[in-house]
């Protein structure tokens, strides 16, 4: 006879199947939370491979960064936005964490991305981040950090006030919405460092800028960026 906790377990998976966060049609590997087929098919960028990229050429003119790179393409209605939205607002942290081990291995046998010294998210305002109960982007840092095995600050960078949001503004007006609500969060642990700022999606690149100025004020830094994804300018 089978034991209860068996039966159980099977009941729960027949009503509540496991089913992969982007495409929701087939079941992952066990501790896993996106299925092979999607991990093949996600529009990864590789853009990792390449010093300059689509990614580092937003930036140019505006801020001087040593390496940037995002993991996936954004497409809106995708995959993609689907795992971003279930991390974001459904409670699935774990997508965070996974998807920064996975990039971290990605950089790890970057070129680029060899002489980072310490990683940092972009963070949010605490209300916000009380509100979802944690911060998407320091997952992804967190997850970064267990595989590309560097050091990361929870909160090396901190938020000082809450901005509105920026998914219908331009680029000058992200620009303007962020430039002054962010500020060093321990200056003394970041001066001198590499540091790589990480984020969840990537437009514009505002928040990203905004970040890095106030990190490049700091005495003997460097800069680079990685996101989850990025948009379409």
């Amino acid at each position: 006879m089978l034991p209860f906790q068996t039966i159980l377990n099977d009941v729960i998976s027949l009503l509540y199947p496991n089913l992969c966060l982007a495409c929701r049609e087939h079941t992952p590997a066990r501790g896993e939370i996106i299925c092979l087929r999607c991990q093949h098919k996600l529009p990864k960028t590789n853009f990792h491979l390449e010093r300059e990229n689509p990614f580092t050429e937003r930036f140019w003119g505006r801020i001087p960064i040593e390496s940037g790179a995002a993991l996936y393409h954004f497409v809106r209605g995708g995959r993609v936005q689907e795992l971003l939205h279930r991390l974001k607002y459904l409670g699935k942290a774990d997508v965070g964490l996974r998807l920064g081990q996975w990039y971290g291995e990605m950089l790890r046998e970057s070129p680029y991305f060899r002489e980072v010294d310490l990683i940092v998210p972009v963070p949010l305002h605490p209300r916000k981040e009380r509100l979802r109960g944690y911060n998407q982007s320091a997952l992804f840092a967190k997850g970064l950090s267990e595989t590309l095995r560097k050091p990361w600050l929870k909160n090396g960078l901190a938020r000082t006030s809450f901005t509105e949001s920026q998914t219908q503004k331009s680029r000058a007006e992200r620009l303007e919405n962020v430039m002054e609500v962010f500020a060093v969060g321990n200056a003394a642990q970041l001066a001198g460092k590499h540091v790589l700022v990480v984020d969840d999606v990537m437009t514009t690149g505002a928040t990203l800028e905004a970040c890095g100025l106030k990190i490049l004020e700091l005495p003997g830094t460097k800069l680079s960026f990685a996101t989850i994804a990025i948009a379409g300018d």
